[in-house]
């Protein structure tokens, strides 16, 4: 989970003030109150957001027979945000999926000669220098986890000025030049010394415990931040966009990679029991506490009072908006998980799962 977390233009960007769209509705289609059977016409104001790429946000009039005022705001307000997870196969170009895969490989094969080969790479001396510093696990594996927060969070917080500085496609290639060699080094030291700590309790004979874990960590991966599924923005195929998503995961919490981490901090602390897995734990929970703080800051740069809507209907601790009221899910909410995405981070985790041995024995093979 940790190495998910490195998939994520102006700084003086001044978005015009979002215009909005009015509609006197009649009395049959809406009613602000019912007196006698009849209905009062209202008006439904919309904002619309026009992002300096010019690329415009969905817009929805409510039409709906017996909608009162503030259902009908509420539904007119609901699609303010992006349709996250979305991927319609008719879109898709084969040209811009081969340049995908050629650049997955470019960056692997640059990955492993640059950084994970100890006889070529510079990833066996980044290890040795940080673990010069103390000879503790639990320090060395907090220090790297630090650093890679610094370094992920910053890059993140400069996007706007790097974007314009050295544009989209180059910035996002040094954002992952830089962050996937440290992601990887710290997943590798978290594997080869998770059991190098002090024993704090060992629960893993406990009845259930095990299933709980698992299940903890399956679900988990669905609470990455709808970005990640965007492989060809991510590789900069597609030219790199900073998303306002409302849809899908995010209506059950506005920071799922965050939610995601903790679930899975939380169960493998549980699992392994010791204090180098609460050095990684405190590490990746902090990161992403900061992460969500940051990303809310960014898109209120970015978006305005579109933000602002989007955040009055989510919210960061998972269901509380659902449970307050201020998120109405679609009856048909459910269609939101059945897509492409979703599937393959199902295949996905479970392969992960499975192949666990087999990233245990590389990363033991490394010596870090």
């Amino acid at each position: 989970m940790a190495a998910s977390s490195i998939f994520l233009s102006n700084p003086f960007l001044n978005l015009p003030k979002p215009r909005t769209s009015t509609r006197l509705s009649s009395p049959s289609p809406f009613s602000s109150s019912r007196t006698n059977g009849l209905a009062k016409p209202f008006r439904v104001e919309i904002p619309v957001l026009y992002p300096k790429n010019r690329r415009k946000l969905p817009l929805l009039l409510v039409g709906v027979v017996g909608k009162t005022r503030e259902e009908a705001e509420a539904e007119a307000g609901s699609v303010v945000g992006e349709d996250s997870a979305e991927f319609e196969l008719s879109k898709q170009k084969i040209s811009s999926w081969v340049y995908f895969t050629v650049i997955l490989g470019v960056v692997l094969y640059a990955l492993n000669l640059l950084w994970i080969d100890n006889s070529t790479g510079f990833g066996k001396s980044f290890i040795y220098t940080v673990s010069a510093l103390s000879d503790s696990h639990e320090i060395v594996m907090f220090a790297l986890t630090l650093i890679f927060a610094i370094v992920h969070s910053g890059l993140a917080s400069f996007r706007d000025q790097g974007e314009r500085l050295i544009g989209e496609r180059a910035f996002r290639v040094l954002f992952a030049g830089i962050s996937l060699p440290l992601a990887v080094s710290t997943v590798v030291y978290f594997i080869n010394h998770r059991y190098d700590g002090v024993e704090l309790w060992q629960l893993q004979s406990f009845p259930g415990l095990h299933q709980f874990v698992w299940l903890s960590n399956f679900i988990s991966f669905f609470f990455l931040y709808p970005s990640t599924f965007n492989l060809l923005e991510v590789a900069a195929v597609d030219k790199p966009k900073m998303h306002l998503w409302e849809t899908g995961i995010m209506r059950i919490t506005r920071h799922p990679q965050m939610v995601g981490q903790v679930m899975w901090c939380l169960a493998h602390t549980l699992w392994i029991g010791n204090s180098v897995a609460v050095a990684a734990s405190l590490g990746l929970i902090g990161h992403h506490l900061f992460g969500a703080w940051n990303g809310d800051r960014r898109l209120a740069i970015r978006y305005g009072e579109a933000f602002e809507a989007v955040k009055n209907r989510t919210s960061i601790i998972p269901f509380a908006a659902i449970v307050d009221g201020r998120q109405k899910l679609p009856k048909d909410y459910y269609k939101e998980f059945i897509r492409l995405p979703y599937l393959s981070i199902t295949v996905l985790t479970l392969g992960a799962y499975f192949a666990h041995p087999l990233m245990q024995a590389a990363s033991f093979r490394l010596h870090w």
